[in-house]
């Protein structure tokens, strides 16, 4: 047993660690941020945070380290439990150095990690740092290097989320860039690989921190911050919800909710929701809040790409990923951006047995030099090798315009979609039926005399060609989908598929054996 000097000594320790630098907790607070102890305590359930490692230290001499010591090294990390549910947290101490990773720094994150991995339980890492610790040179980079490989190990086995609470510069950008959610926080954080001063040197452009990584620039410019809270306290909000929606692990389904909506509701008010006038646009977010249950949309990236929609839902009580195309932006056009929120939503389902229901109304690939050459082609075959490649169930709902190749991608019968059906208003062709019939009709549509001749000739021969091909019955006929159905019965129909495929078990061509395949990134 520990005599009574040798445990004043421990409680004295403790004492001073949990206490922290009073004069660098006030600046910390100055700023509108909270410590990293008190975003732990936020997130964890009362009484449930255990820390561990409290007492490393870093081993630098050099440049005056010697006399900079703090215990914990400016990490704090541990375990707790989050409505329940256990969580390895991360949370960088900017009070100590700027939250600087050195060699022990990073030794601690890292066997969090891999903590996470052994127990199979999820990661939230809440950054908060300056950088790199220049005054520890290259054991630092090794530091970053340790995180980036285990951060790529846990990839696909336990869902990691990073908070952007403060600073992210350099290569400390890169482990949030690796894991599966980014919540940044409006105002306080930023992200960037090169800071104003380097880049005003560099190219002589002048910005801040704000303009250049900011909150905003990253949640609608860049994509890499997939929500955006307005304090350190929503950020928390945040995580929380997004944990509810998750399993613990890649061995595990996600949690079931009922929220008490019932399965067999049916709302009419869908079946005028779709105008009669194909081109004219409708809000695709009242399609998925009339279907899922109530209020249980959760969207993400809601700020990027946003003729694309992804988020999570329930759907009598299971946890669904939602992707949509929204008409009322570039009309649901796919382009370079959509294709990877798409693509990037739809291999997070897959990894954790989270089924996907896409709601399509697609006229196309967005034309033009600006996406041909920023390679809309390798970043549009990201959607087809997601969705080709999940194995979980996918329900499809074609609501109207499914066009061509984005017809084919939006988790079609032919990538191995389980169960597609389609609203009387949809129309799946390989082009748009005023379109088709300017080219097929083209020789009869040059012989018109007059202007008004040429249109109605075209009105004529696209009303031909919509009644022959471009209609849900065609494709029907063929078995391309499962079932037209009424709008007011989505609900109902997409429950009772769901819980058949919730058994699925994946049918596969043999194929020879691979370590993975080669994904256009």
């Amino acid at each position: 047993m520990a005599s009574r000097p040798e445990l004043a000594k421990l409680r004295e320790l403790r004492e001073k660690v949990l206490s922290g630098d009073a004069e660098a907790i006030k600046v910390q607070r100055s700023k509108g941020k909270l410590t990293a102890r008190e975003r732990i305590e936020l997130l964890s359930d009362p009484g449930t945070f255990m820390e561990i490692d409290m007492f490393v230290r870093h081993r630098a001499t050099e440049f005056g380290m010697d006399k900079r010591v703090a215990l914990g090294d400016g990490v704090i990390t541990g375990f707790c439990r989050v409505d329940g549910r256990p969580l390895v947290v991360i949370a960088q101490d900017f009070t100590f150095m700027g939250g600087s990773l050195g060699e022990m720094h990073a030794a601690k994150i890292v066997k969090a990690i891999q903590y996470s991995l052994s127990a199979g339980i999820p990661i939230v890492f809440l950054n908060d740092s300056g950088g790199a610790r220049i005054q520890e040179g290259v054991d630092a980079l090794k530091g970053y290097g340790d995180i980036f490989y285990w951060n790529v190990q846990a990839s696909g086995v336990v869902p990691q989320i990073a908070v952007i609470a403060g600073p992210c510069a350099g290569g400390a950008v890169y482990s949030p860039a690796l894991m599966d959610f980014i919540i940044m926080v409006r105002g306080t954080s930023y992200m960037f690989i090169t800071g104003p001063r380097v880049v005003k040197a560099a190219i002589g452009e002048e910005v801040d921190e704000q303009q250049l990584g900011g909150a905003e620039v990253h949640a609608s410019k860049s994509g890499m911050a997939h929500l955006i809270a307005n304090d350190d306290r929503e950020a928390i909000t945040l995580v929380k919800k997004l944990l509810s929606y998750i399993p613990s692990n890649n061995m595990e389904d996600p949690p079931r909710v009922d929220v008490g909506d019932d399965p067999e509701r049916r709302d009419y008010t869908l079946d005028d929701l779709v105008p009669e006038d194909p081109n004219k646009p409708y809000n695709m977010y009242e399609v998925i809040n009339r279907i899922v249950d109530s209020n249980t949309f959760f969207e993400i990236h809601p700020f990027w790409a946003r003729n694309a929609i992804v988020g999570f839902a329930r759907l009598n009580g299971y946890t669904v990923g939602i992707v949509a195309n929204q008409p009322m932006y570039l009309a649901g056009v796919l382009d370079i951006d959509a294709s990877d929120k798409i693509s990037r939503f739809v291999r997070f389902c897959d990894c954790f047995n989270i089924p996907i229901i896409t709601f399509v109304d697609v006229p196309g690939y967005l034309p033009g030099t600006k996406q041909e050459h920023g390679g809309i082609i390798r970043h549009g075959a990201k959607v087809l090798y997601a969705y080709s490649e999940a194995t979980v169930p996918k329900l499809a709902v074609i609501v109207r315009k499914a066009y061509g190749g984005a017809y084919i991608a939006m988790s079609s019968k032919h990538l191995g979609g389980d169960f597609v059906v389609a609203w009387p208003t949809a129309e799946i062709a390989v082009m748009g039926p005023e379109g088709a019939a300017e080219i097929i009709w083209r020789r009869e549509l040059e012989k018109a005399k007059t202007p008004e001749e040429r249109d109605e000739l075209l009105k004529k021969f696209t009303s031909e060609y919509r009644e022959k091909f471009a209609n849900p019955y065609v494709a029907a006929a063929r078995g391309y989908i499962d079932a037209v159905i009424e709008p007011n019965e989505t609900r109902p129909l997409l429950i009772k598929a769901l819980e058949y495929l919730l058994t699925k078990r994946e049918v596969r061509v043999r194929v020879p054996p691979k370590k993975h395949g080669n994904m256009p990134v």
